[in-house]
């Protein structure tokens, strides 16, 4: 049986109990879980704001849509941002007729703060840093330099569910404005898809549960959760439908229980991998800082040949994944392309171990072996 780049581990049985509840009850909408969770996720990382979302990607055009109209930005005006991400960072971006002003990456494929530093104008009203693959990279740097400049710093922390720093989790540093998890079916935190949004301030969290649920001022859940169903609202904003939904809510409840069990393991597998690629000079492994508390979402090689690598392992039955292809290679966001040149090179030479709960240490090893096997 072949081996895959990320898979899922679910707790079935207690997952199935949290989903019967919400079935039982007749509430799978949001509410009722959706709240949990929030309670939950709130209490685990010192958020003091959460909104259970449907996806990361929704937190994000949320995050920006809420910033520029309350605090004026025009369309046209800058967000600093990485090109090597999912593309769904910078269409949030786009959403908004804002424009992408991509920087270059450091040595742990984040935000280079040197090159942050160039590219700010007169334009340029935040900054979204991307913890990629679950690394805190120079994020301290990014917030001084955003402190400065009077800039809003988003935190894309799609990658980030259970990495701390000195048993801090970054979202709740003094600095970070907004910061935007996701719980999308191969994450840490697996679900369906679903996400979080955390706000630092009270008042863009209250907006934000308007916005996500169609501009109304009073949701479903809170106008019957007082024995008589309320059926009276206002609509004070045009808004989206955003919200997340309590079948999500419960899967989520009972993964965040193991969450940190399993970014544990996460971490001994990364260790086994280090180890493997040592004394290989030609591999180069992604390195992370707070390495003992980073939850690894990904773990990444820099090899000379990487498309025959892949193609070498799928042969034996290794599945081995990209994240990411430089952005401004896509069409979409072309015109960038060359003001990224780290990122440029390094993204044809990156590829994805295989990271998740259902590899064996004997897996490793032989994932390992077969790397060195092919890259002499």
């Amino acid at each position: 049986m072949s081996i895959q780049v990320l898979k899922p581990k679910f707790h079935v049985e207690e997952c199935l109990d949290s989903v019967r509840e919400c079935l039982e009850n007749g509430w799978t909408g949001m509410g009722f879980k959706t709240i949990q969770f929030e309670n939950s996720w709130m209490e685990y990382t010192g958020h003091k704001n959460a909104y259970f979302l449907n996806s990361n990607t929704v937190g994000l055009h949320l995050a920006f849509h809420i910033l520029k109209r309350e605090l004026g930005w025009q369309d046209g005006d800058e967000v600093i941002t990485t090109p090597i991400t999912f593309v769904s960072t910078n269409h949030a971006i786009l959403y908004e007729n804002l424009k992408p002003v991509f920087a270059d990456v450091d040595e742990y494929l984040c935000l280079d703060p040197n090159d942050v530093q160039k590219k700010i104008t007169n334009k340029t009203k935040a900054v979204i840093f991307v913890g990629y693959g679950g690394r805190i990279g120079k994020l301290k740097e990014i917030i001084n330099i955003c402190k400065t400049h009077n800039l809003k710093l988003i935190l894309d922390a799609a990658h980030m569910s259970g990495t701390r720093a000195d048993g801090v989790f970054p979202g709740t540093w003094d600095g970070v404005d907004v910061t935007v998890y996701s719980y999308q079916a191969v994450k840490n935190l697996a679900t369906g898809d679903s996400g979080c949004i955390c706000w630092a301030e009270d008042k863009y969290a209250k907006l934000t549960r308007e916005i996500a649920w169609c501009g109304i001022n009073k949701d479903t859940y809170s106008r019957s959760n007082k024995g008589t169903y309320a059926w009276k609202y206002d609509v004070d904003n045009i808004g989206y439908k955003y919200n997340g939904n309590s079948i999500m809510a419960a899967i989520a409840l009972v993964q965040l229980k193991y969450l940190d069990s399993e970014n544990e393991r996460r971490r001994e597998i990364v260790r086994l991998y280090e180890d493997g690629f040592r004394n290989n000079s030609l591999i180069s492994v992604v390195p992370a800082n707070f390495k003992e508390e980073c939850c690894y979402h990904l773990f990444e090689l820099a090899v000379p040949d990487r498309d025959g690598l892949l193609e070498y392992l799928s042969k034996n039955g290794i599945n081995c994944g990209v994240h990411y292809r430089d952005n401004t290679e896509y069409k979409l966001y072309n015109s960038s392309k060359g003001l990224c040149p780290r990122a440029h090179r390094v993204s044809q030479h990156l590829i994805t171990m295989p990271l998740h709960m259902w590899l064996t240490n004997d897996d490793v090893l032989r994932i390992i072996e077969k790397v060195n096997e092919f890259v002499r």
